[in-house]
């Protein structure tokens, strides 16, 4: 059972992670050889005070 976690900053429409899904279980079933109800995907959004690079938090770039 594929599992995939997806980490991005919130802010994407519910149809941009509706098509994402698609293509992402599209891949893995093709890729893994197993059928779509066994591919499961997480996906987690953050706010951008919640994600730092290089000593900045995004909100501050």
């Amino acid at each position: 059972m594929p599992l995939v976690q997806i980490d991005f900053l919130e802010g994407r429409s519910v149809e941009q992670k509706r098509a994402m899904v698609k293509k992402i279980t599209e891949a893995i079933t093709e890729t893994a050889q197993c059928p779509p109800d066994a591919v499961t995907i997480i996906i987690r959004e953050m706010s951008p005070q919640n994600l730092a690079k290089a000593g900045k938090l995004r909100s501050d770039m």
